[in-house]
């Protein structure tokens, strides 16, 4: 009911959204008579702030159509590698007629960047791909908005999740370099453990940013709200079916309009006063600043659904069960043993200020990955970075991606190798606490 009421009032206000989108114009467009009357700057900034505040956000596009390599601009085509019910494989194909930079182009690493499924589009990632396009071949993982998905495609479980990221892996090719931010740390290092297991070639590296590796360790306001309260109490009070007006009418979700509440409500003050300080920079006619401000609520305001299963599968086995560091997590059946990676180099990087995954949380891959020797285990801290900032703007540009590239760069000339197939696992696993 929640949600077919979020929808009634979404078309109720679209109007209004679009008045005050135009009534702004008509007050600051030179040649509107309008825009020559008292407080004329301050009635558009406000219609304009309004516009804002009322409107649909749609999914934003990536918009990188150029890449600048060893000096030299090179043309970017975004390319559909792979697609599946819930999730599109993109490849950002690079083009160019210059000599040195197509032979400089055929040596870079390849990179599979796996975005977060946790309720922004992976354009999120959009500054992430743009440094790592300078010196790698990049692929990265597009989620598709449940409420765009019909039903009869079926359900999309934490094990999907998991199996999709191995697809993704065997379809690139040994020589992949997998990076995952935030919440895909859990499955992508659980769908390389699998792969190890089975004697699969994995990844030259694995680079594991921000993610709830273990939640325990310095948890925060999410990993908290995930531990206080009952699977059930998540079931019966944060998942709703989409309404009729959707391809996947029916479809069991928890909805992006919840999860944004949740995002604005962790820092309410620090919201308000930037959409103020909007209001003062439009009014200024500060339009750098006020530019800034759109293109970054832009991406913070266009969320997804969440198929239900996954959500609920995430906060049991990653925040509530403890599963992976406790040794008990099985996907399809088979134990998660993140000891039988062998050689695949792993990096883990944290943010200081990081209020969504805490200190400790990500770098706990390392006491899991006991297989890789310790030569070819890599932490970073980024100093001063929040969870953002470990994969987006100034800090990610100038600190966290050189250690990236380094890390990757080191290990390229390592033979892919397969692990050694372990024996048949039992069918009853005893579970340690680890």
């Amino acid at each position: 009911m929640l949600y077919q009421l979020y929808e009634t009032q979404r078309a109720m206000l679209s109007p209004f959204a679009e008045f005050a989108s135009a009534s702004s114009k008509l007050y600051s467009h030179p040649l509107s008579p309008f825009a020559h009357t008292p407080m004329a700057d301050r009635v558009s900034a406000g219609l304009d702030l309004m516009h804002r505040l009322s409107k649909e956000y749609e999914k934003p596009q990536f918009n990188i159509g150029t890449a600048n390599v060893g000096g030299v601009d090179v043309a970017v085509q975004q390319q559909v590698a792979m697609e599946k019910p819930f999730c599109r494989l993109l490849r950002f194909k690079r083009f160019t007629d210059n000599l040195r930079a197509l032979s400089q182009m055929k040596e870079h690493p390849t990179v599979l960047i796996v975005a977060p499924l946790s309720g922004h589009h992976s354009t999120l990632l959009r500054d992430t791909v743009r440094a790592l396009l300078r010196d790698h071949k990049v692929f990265i993982t597009d989620w598709t908005d449940a409420r765009m998905v019909p039903l009869d495609a079926g359900p999309f479980h934490l094990d999907d999740y998991v199996t999709y990221v191995q697809e993704f892996i065997r379809h690139i090719g040994p020589e992949v370099n997998v990076i995952s931010v935030c919440q895909p740390t859990v499955p992508v290092l659980a769908a390389i453990s699998l792969m190890a297991s089975n004697g699969e070639v994995t990844p030259r590296t694995m680079t594991m940013m921000g993610g709830p590796i273990d939640a325990r360790k310095s948890p925060t306001a999410v990993n908290n709200l995930a531990m206080n309260k009952s699977h059930n109490w998540f079931e019966h009070n944060v998942i709703y079916r989409v309404p009729v007006n959707y391809p996947g009418s029916g479809r069991a979700v928890y909805p992006g309009f919840l999860q944004h509440s949740g995002f604005v409500a962790m820092n309410p003050d620090r919201h308000l006063s930037s959409h103020y300080d909007y209001f003062l920079d439009l009014v200024r006619g500060d339009g750098d600043s006020a530019d800034s401000h759109r293109e970054f609520y832009d991406e913070y305001n266009a969320v997804l659904d969440m198929p239900a299963e996954y959500y609920l599968d995430t906060i049991k086995t990653v925040f509530q069960d403890f599963a992976l560091v406790n040794g008990t997590w099985q996907v399809n059946g088979q134990l998660v043993r993140p000891q039988d990676i062998k050689t695949t180099a792993l990096l883990t990087i944290e943010g200081e200020l990081d209020d969504i995954s805490g200190a400790g949380q990500t770098r706990a891959a390392h006491e899991l990955c006991t297989g890789i020797a310790k030569t070819r285990q890599f932490h970073y801290d980024a100093v001063g970075a929040g969870h953002y900032g470990i994969f987006s703007g100034r800090r990610w540009r100038e600190k966290v991606y050189p250690e990236v590239k380094q890390f990757i760069a080191s290990h390229q000339n390592d033979a892919p190798a397969a692990s050694r197939p372990r024996a048949a696992p039992a069918k009853k696993v005893k579970s340690r606490a680890r």
